[in-house]
């Protein structure tokens, strides 16, 4: 195996089981890693912590605000990935005024769930906008995400809630890139919608824009087939 080490970065809250459906079929020509965010409580923070531990030159998928750090180690030190995908994801910082004010007031609300009842409780009202509506019936994936939230706890939450209110503007990443790049989402991804990927794209023309049918925010739990496919497209792309 000489392939480039393939580094995933999970999103709020999550862990490797965002990404163990694809692992069978990365794995088989990479080395993949998936990164812990630990304590930190930004995005910069978290993008520093990855490239400390990080190989010199090295392959970067990042899911919803764990494609929010990859934009960050993308600003901090670009020569050392070769090539990045954004998955279910965003660029722009919080709004302005009473939008913005109402983000947060939604963070908030989860965060005193998780404090006032368990991380559990959260999850359960959390994940009903995220994966696409027929899959809130499927037991085994919804079980699946709530035991993962449940292995982090409220304190953690808060940290990562903070670095995504914080989170800086990364359209000029976007604008910069110049190694292989994805930009994918589900269909019926309310919370990161296609026309944000879209926008993304525009930002990186030279991107491949990949929208997976029957899936929401999750993605690479929902629809792993579709996405895995697009993943190894990307990773034998050529510059």
């Amino acid at each position: 195996m000489n392939a480039l080490p393939l580094l995933l970065v999970p999103g709020l809250m999550c862990d490797h089981t965002v990404w163990d459906p694809l692992l069978p079929r990365l794995s088989s020509s990479h080395v993949c890693t998936v990164v812990d965010h630990g304590d930190a409580n930004s995005l910069p923070q978290m993008a520093v912590q990855l490239l400390q531990d990080a190989p010199p030159l090295f392959y970067l998928a990042g899911h919803s605000m764990g494609a929010r750090v990859a934009l960050e180690v993308l600003r901090i030190a670009p020569e050392r990935v070769a090539g990045v995908a954004l998955l279910d994801t965003g660029y722009l910082p919080k709004l302005a005024g009473a939008a913005g004010e109402e983000e947060v007031r939604k963070r908030m609300a989860l965060l005193q769930i998780a404090q006032n009842q368990s991380v559990r409780a959260m999850a359960r009202e959390w994940v009903q906008g995220m994966v696409h509506p027929d899959r809130l019936a499927d037991a085994d994936l919804i079980e699946r995400i709530l035991a993962m939230f449940d292995r982090k706890d409220a304190a953690v939450f808060a940290h990562q809630l903070h670095a995504l209110i914080h989170r800086p503007d990364a359209s000029d990443v976007l604008s910069s890139i110049r190694v292989p790049t994805l930009i994918l989402c589900g269909r019926q991804d309310f919370w990161s919608p296609p026309s944000q990927h879209e926008a993304m794209h525009q930002l990186a023309p030279h991107a491949r824009l990949a929208v997976i049918d029957e899936a929401g925010h999750m993605a690479p739990m929902e629809r792993p087939d579709l996405v895995v496919a697009e993943f190894l497209h990307w990773l034998d792309t050529k510059y």
